[in-house]
């Protein structure tokens, strides 16, 4: 064989240059390429927003967390007692009363309140002309002011034969009802109006979910022979898995703080059937002494605000697999 004929040597037997070693990074050059990449300018921009975060969002938490260990009642000097105000509260028998007609009151509102809102929004997605003004009369509800609404279907749920709900009972021969009399029917009445109240929000959220969904998978399902239940089932469902879970969290956050129908239409009654946390909370500052014991109400109000961060903490480590995959 002629050297014109030998093969070429083997390029990865050449050595190739070494790299200068690279010098090793300092917390000073770190804040240098810090600054030269655009991070100061960033901070003296976000200072304002920090500043009026800090202000109205965590200094209000700092103080209700110190309130919750004093006896204060806003008039007279603070008197530090420790953890006296939660052992209070938790030795309060209402309590138990509370948090189970709180966790009552979310469980209807989660029953009927949660569902709905996909229902109406997937039926008005299917209407062809007037999604428009169907929008806009689901979302009426919640332009009404919410103390305008509880007083106007208190007004529905007048007891006796003048009542518009028992009027209209009395056409088909059924008795009048007792709806915020009787203990039985006050906290499913409740729920009726804050479902009425709130659905058109989730339907307009819904109705926006549902113009991502790929219109081609309604096509292939329907080639499969799919009808409007399966493909809300095997296509909408899945594809709105994202936004389900945080509209469930935030439901569930809703109701856990549910203040203004029982307050409004009941007060807590009858005989403490529609008391709530919240409630309980607004008897603590304002009903229970002269100028109210606040260090009592701001230790429930913590309490309640640490058992939801746990709550939208464990939900979320649980869901997070469940509505990404």
């Amino acid at each position: 064989m002629t050297m014109t004929d030998e093969a070429p040597p083997d390029e990865a037997a050449v050595p190739e240059e070494a790299s200068p070693p690279r010098a090793p990074r300092t917390p000073r050059r770190g804040i240098r390429s810090w600054i030269r990449g655009g991070g100061l300018s960033t901070l003296v921009f976000l200072l304002p927003m920090l500043f009026v975060f800090g202000v109205f969002s965590w200094s209000p938490i700092v103080q209700s967390v110190i309130m919750s260990l004093q006896v204060t009642n806003l008039l007279d000097p603070p008197e530090w007692v420790g953890l006296d105000n939660y052992v209070a509260v938790l030795n309060d028998p209402l309590l138990g009363k509370a948090v189970l007609n709180t966790l009552y009151f979310a469980a209807l509102a989660l029953l009927f309140g949660f569902p709905l809102p996909l229902f109406m929004a997937v039926l008005m997605s299917e209407v062809r002309r007037g999604k428009g003004f169907y929008s806009a009369l689901a979302y009426l509800p919640v332009v009404v002011p919410p103390v305008v609404a509880v007083l106007l279907w208190k007004f529905f749920y007048a007891g006796g034969e003048n009542g518009v709900f028992n009027t209209v009972l009395g056409w088909v021969g059924i008795p009048p009802q007792p709806w915020l009399q009787d203990a039985a029917t006050a906290m499913p009445s409740l729920v009726i109006e804050a479902t009425w109240a709130a659905a058109g929000g989730a339907i307009i959220i819904y109705l926006a979910a549902l113009l991502g969904v790929p219109p081609e998978l309604y096509d292939a399902a329907e080639v499969d022979g799919a009808g409007i239940w399966k493909k809300v089932w095997h296509v909408t469902l899945p594809q709105l898995r994202g936004i389900l879970f945080i509209m469930l969290i935030l439901q569930v956050i809703a109701t856990a703080q549910v203040f203004l129908e029982p307050y409004l239409f009941t007060g807590g009654g009858p005989n403490n059937a529609t008391i709530t946390v919240l409630l309980l909370i607004y008897k603590y500052a304002f009903q229970n002494s002269l100028g109210g014991d606040y260090g009592e109400a701001t230790a429930l109000s913590v309490m309640l605000a640490v058992v939801l961060a746990l709550f939208s903490w464990l939900y979320f480590k649980l869901t997070d697999r469940w509505s990404t995959s």
